[in-house]
C-alpha cells in the first residue's frame, strides 16, 4: 500500500486463509495451509473485519470504537502491511 491510498484501500483474507475460534482455548485461529497462527485479541479483531467490504477507514473507526481508543490508524495499516506480506490479507 502506498501512504496515498492506504486508508481507502479495501482489505479481504487471502482466499486461502480462515478465521476459527477455538473454543477449547478459547483462542481465535487463523488457518492456512500447512499451519496454524494463534491470534492475539487485536489482530483477530483486525482480520474479522478483512472481508472486502470496508476501507482500511472503516476498520480503524470501527476497532477506535469497539476498543474504546484513539489513533489506531498507524498500527492498523501496519499490521495489514504485514499479514499482507506475509499472504493472510489481500488489500486492493
Amino acid at each position: 500500500m502506498t501512504a496515498a491510498y492506504e486508508l481507502t484501500a479495501t482489505p479481504r483474507l487471502a482466499t486461502k486463509a480462515m478465521l476459527k475460534h477455538d473454543r477449547v482455548r478459547e483462542v481465535q485461529l487463523l488457518l492456512l495451509p500447512e499451519r496454524v497462527v494463534l491470534l492475539n485479541t487485536s489482530s483477530a479483531a483486525i482480520l474479522g473485519l478483512c472481508d472486502g467490504s470496508r476501507t482500511v477507514r472503516q476498520l480503524v473507526e470501527k476497532l477506535e470504537h469497539d476498543f474504546e481508543a484513539t489513533d489506531l490508524a498507524n498500527d492498523v495499516i501496519s499490521f495489514l502491511n504485514d499479514a499482507s506480506g506475509r499472504g493472510w490479507v489481500v488489500v486492493t
